[in-house]
């Protein structure tokens, strides 16, 4: 895959970011303006977050980061638990309460998105799903654990 054009539109966007006459500093992103909130059909909602939004949240960690991936390929630095994404009604005991932030992962995000689902059904108030799962992690130049 020949990289250039990727190379040379970041350049771009660096030099149009620097040359603009804005002085105010870009502001600091919080978990409030994080993500994209996804309905859930029943009612409520969960946040899709980009790898570059998760690796901001992990600043003030203040979330229980689940991997829902089996078989094991790696890992988030920072991941608290791994739970099957077939098997985690059964293991709501490892879940801390319904109001705390949870970010679920997996390979490449659609089991995710079924538990990302499936919690909010449960009345889980504060769901967030990392967009691309492991793969778009890593992709992103992230690190993963082997």
């Amino acid at each position: 895959m020949n990289r250039s054009p990727v190379i040379l539109l970041l350049l771009v966007v660096v030099s149009l970011a620097a040359c603009s006459n804005s002085a105010a500093p870009l502001p600091t992103p919080t978990i409030a303006g994080v993500g994209k909130k996804i309905s859930v059909t029943g009612g409520g909602s969960y946040t899709d977050i980009s790898p570059a939004e998760l690796q901001n949240m992990f600043a003030n960690k203040d979330f229980t980061l689940i991997d829902v991936w089996n078989p094991y390929d790696g890992k988030i630095p920072g991941t608290d638990l791994f739970i099957h994404y077939t098997v985690l009604e059964k293991n709501l005991d490892k879940l801390p309460d319904k109001n705390a932030k949870i970010v679920l992962y997996c390979l490449g995000g659609w089991q995710s998105r079924i538990l990302a689902e499936t919690l909010v059904g449960l009345g889980y108030t504060t769901i967030y799903r990392l967009i691309g799962g492991l793969t778009g992690w890593e992709a992103a130049g992230l690190e993963v654990i082997h």
